[in-house]
């Protein structure tokens, strides 16, 4: 079992890319808004995460390709194959450079820059990291980089949420009953879309190829999946709970890392502000990272590049994402039209991507005998129809019509 532990990689990976600073703030706010209720909403992405993405490291193993190269082996026909393309490469590649932008501003929220300029050195400390990283193209750094961040944001929002002491019958009462406050619904549709990612299903099939070489590793993949997507699970529960409990009849508004740090002083005293702002530091640094890679991994999948990570296109990729999130995070500048573009088609790539997987899952000439069993392709569908009409709504939303 310890020699099983010591191979944890790719699966923090993606527990490392769906806890940044959007899920920080929307965990924050269901907390600060509705208290314990909205914690079912954690339990069931954390479960639809970890069905999703255990499909993905199997693909990644059993049949050692990535998403990408499946897809162009199952769509057969020329245009249903360029309408995925079209939804791939916009959703990932376009939505990914106008969202690492806010990975990188929600990375510097906790730090506080009193100069005669508003551009806040973080940024820049974030980027410098992030593409130095990147740009050595070994993924086994980078793995183990992003493991430690999620080590440091599990003890941050752990310790916080321990720290408040919550009311125990509370937590459990909203684990495992499901209810729909009003004016909830948005924020239960933020909870499952910062969690169950499209770019998390192509980073996870991709880096898993990288780690393990034979279908005897499976059960490798699988625990890797299993520990470390509930671990980002319970992290967002915890920062949901830290909200919560430090939030609890105040009706304060939260528009900052500073307001909810500002409720810790009685506990931690001056360290409040310091705990909170490395937390989001971590956080933001982790998506700032896996966004630029797994929009790589995804184009070069989808147009058959057959590149290494220090392949010329793959890294043009990247830091085509990488820099324009610099860029709108130093400006300030807020991309509306594009994040408008990547909500639609994020909307419509998870449920589309969703039903591949499905359906590439159950093919004996790519898994062999390691296809689905008739339990995993029942969960699949469930989270299907669940992520079609959060795609539906998601999709309604970005145009304003809820």
């Amino acid at each position: 079992m310890f020699e099983r532990l010591k191979s944890i990689g790719p699966g923090a990976m993606v527990a490392a890319a769906f806890i940044g600073p959007g899920t920080i703030t929307t965990a924050t706010l269901a907390g600060a808004g509705y208290g314990y209720s909205l914690l079912w909403a954690i339990l069931f992405s954390t479960i639809a995460c970890i069905v999703l993405q255990e499909m993905t490291a199997r693909l990644g193993v059993a049949g050692q390709m990535g998403i990408g190269i499946a897809v162009r082996k199952k769509v057969k026909t020329k245009w249903g194959f360029y309408l995925i393309s079209f939804l791939i490469i916009g959703a990932i590649l376009i939505g990914n450079a106008a969202y690492e932008a806010g990975n990188i501003t929600g990375a510097a929220w906790g730090f506080d820059w009193k100069a005669d300029t508003s551009f806040n050195p973080v940024i820049l400390f974030v980027g410098t990291i992030a593409f130095s990283l990147l740009f050595t193209g070994r993924f086994k750094l980078i793995e183990k980089f992003l493991v430690g961040l999620v080590v440091i944001m599990g003890f941050v929002f752990l310790i916080t949420a321990i720290a408040l002491k919550p009311d125990l019958s509370a937590v459990l009462n909203g684990l495992f009953t499901p209810t729909l406050p009003e004016n909830g619904l948005l924020l239960v549709i933020g909870l499952i879309g910062t969690t169950v990612v499209p770019y998390n299903l192509f980073l996870h099939a991709s880096s898993v190829n990288k780690k393990w070489d034979s279908p005897t590793h499976i059960q490798d993949a699988r625990l890797d999946t299993i520990l470390s997507v509930a671990l980002g699970g319970i992290i967002t529960a915890a920062i949901l709970i830290t909200a919560a409990a430090a939030f609890d009849g105040t009706n304060q508004t939260i528009n900052s890392a500073k307001d909810l740090s500002l409720q810790l002083q009685p506990i931690m005293g001056d360290w409040s502000k310091n705990f909170i702002a490395f937390g989001f530091l971590a956080a933001g640094l982790s998506s700032s990272i896996t966004a630029p890679l797994s929009a790589a991994f995804a184009t070069s999948e989808i147009l058959d590049w057959n590149e290494s990570m220090r392949g010329k296109r793959f890294r043009i990729i990247w830091i085509f994402v990488l820099l324009s999130g610099l860029i709108f995070a130093s400006l300030g500048f807020k991309p509306t039209s594009v994040i408008l573009f990547a909500q639609v088609t994020n909307g419509l790539l998870l449920p589309i991507i969703s039903i591949l997987l499905l359906w590439i899952m159950n093919d004996k000439t790519i898994l062999g005998k390691h296809t689905n069993s008739l339990i995993t392709n029942i969960f699949g569908l469930i989270v299907i129809l669940i992520t079609v009409g959060l795609g539906l709504k998601g999709i309604l939303s970005a145009f304003k019509f809820l």
